[in-house]
Formats: structure tokens, C-alpha cells, sequence
């Protein structure tokens, strides 16, 4: 899977965009958070990725975020929810005023996004209720996220990754206690406290 480039902005017509990279084109698709703080064509950007597979094409979407990525990659998994929902989500909502709308069951603010219903928004109050932790730190729901960049970060989103929830991965890293680790010694490490547990 493609997950970042680094590369020249050749043509920006929204939601389009294309990067080139060592002489390749690279179209991307971006919510409207990331495409307004793209540079001008002719200028570098870094961005983060995500490839859709589809029997009919091959969809790259880009991000100006990891939070932003991280969203667009639970709201994925939520069922009647696809790419195009997605984007237009996290093109009307910032990572944070989404959650703020999960967190209080605010149905109006989510309705008012294209393309979401009724019925869409209810489904996405339950099923991205547990998503919530990784998505900004989530201490109101008591899974505090380490910091991104350290080892405790990446064995918190591995776990996340896996299947457990955000105050469960938190609770397993905790289990691993103090010291110096590598990001893999503390998977491991957490991994055998909840085959224990």
C-alpha cells in the first residue's frame, strides 16, 4: 500500500489533486481540511495516504494529518459509510468537532453534511463511539493516548490496530510498567499481559 508521498503539486482542481513523484503523477483525492492547506502548484508537499480498492478503480486519498487519516480510516470500517461519505465527513467537520459530535450524540451538527441521514448519523454514533480514543487523545473516556512520535504511541496504535479498544490498549500498556522499551518489546510485552489477563 502507497501511505505517504513527497513530492510537486501539478494541477489542484477540488477534491483533485495531482502529485508528481520521480516522474510519476500521482491523483489524489483530499477532504476539504487538506486541500485548502495544500501549497500552490509547483510547490512540494508531504502527504499521507490511503488506497481504495475497487473492481473499477484505484482511488489514492490524501491527507494533510495522521488524525485526519485515522478517521477517514475507522469511519471506513462503519457500514453504509464509503469513501465519498467519508471525505464529504471530514471535509465539513474537523477530527475534533467530529468527536465532539460523537461524544454528545449531537445527530443535527452530523445530518447537516451532505450525503448523511438520519439513519447514517445514528450508526455512526454507535458504532464510532469506541473509535473515539485514537482519534484525539480521548481523555474523557479515560484511554489516554501517548504522544504519536514515541515508542508508547506506536505500540498504542498497533494495539488499537488490532482490534482493541482505546481504553483497553491504554489499560495494556499500562500493565507493561516503567522502563525504557522499543516499540515492539512493548507490543509484546502487552500482548502477553492480555493473554494473561
Amino acid at each position: 500500500m502507497i501511505g505517504s508521498l513527497h513530492g510537486r503539486i501539478v494541477s489542484k482542481t477540488p477534491p483533485q489533486f495531482t502529485v508528481e513523484v520521480g516522474g510519476v503523477g500521482y491523483e489524489l483525492q483530499a477532504p476539504m481540511s487538506t486541500f485548502f492547506r495544500l501549497p500552490a502548484v509547483g510547490q512540494d508537499v508531504r502527504l499521507l495516504t490511503h488506497l481504495v480498492v475497487r473492481e473499477d478503480a484505484h482511488v489514492l486519498y490524501g491527507f494533510a494529518t495522521e488524525e485526519e487519516r485515522r478517521l477517514f480510516r475507522s469511519l471506513l470500517r462503519v457500514s453504509g459509510v464509503g469513501p465519498k461519505i467519508a471525505l464529504a465527513l471530514l471535509s465539513g467537520l474537523s477530527v475534533e468537532a467530529f468527536a465532539r459530535c460523537i461524544l454528545s450524540e449531537d445527530v443535527a451538527s452530523l445530518t447537516r453534511v451532505p450525503g448523511i441521514g438520519r439513519k447514517t448519523a445514528e450508526r455512526l454514533l454507535v458504532e464510532m463511539r469506541d473509535r473515539l480514543g485514537p482519534l484525539e487523545g480521548d481523555g474523557a473516556r479515560g484511554a489516554a493516548r501517548p504522544a504519536p512520535e514515541t515508542p508508547e504511541g506506536e505500540a498504542f496504535d498497533a494495539l488499537v490496530a488490532l482490534g482493541y479498544k482505546p481504553a483497553e490498549a491504554s489499560h495494556l500498556l499500562e500493565t507493561v510498567g516503567p522502563g525504557t522499551h522499543s516499540t515492539e518489546e512493548l507490543i509484546r510485552r502487552a500482548l502477553k499481559s492480555a493473554v494473561r489477563a
